[in-house]
């Protein structure tokens, strides 16, 4: 019986994984000048700088504005991954979730 019920989360969590990487997350930073689109499995897929933000005087900026939407958009991903996989879990909590 033990094995079953393993073999039936098994089969869960790869559905799940499977739905994790076809959705997608918006960060932004800048006002939505620099917006990164990643998947559930928190992997960065677009990046859309606005031409506005292209100074060539002023790179660090963009490259702030990069990591602040890159940033952003990872945290909704764990948030989303945490939300599919806590309801696999019944609330379960796992440490390295």
């Amino acid at each position: 019986m033990e094995g079953k019920l393993i073999k039936q989360l098994q089969e869960k969590l790869v559905r799940v994984q499977e739905e994790l990487a076809s959705q997608k997350v918006e960060g932004s930073a800048g006002g939505g000048m620099v917006r990164v689109i990643a998947n559930g499995q928190q992997e960065i897929l677009e990046v859309h700088i606005d031409r506005e933000v292209l100074n060539p005087d002023d790179v660090e900026m963009l490259c702030d504005l990069i990591v602040a939407a890159a940033n952003d958009a990872l945290r909704k991903a764990r948030e989303l991954a945490m939300s599919r996989m806590g309801s696999l879990l019944g609330g379960m909590k796992l440490p390295w979730f």
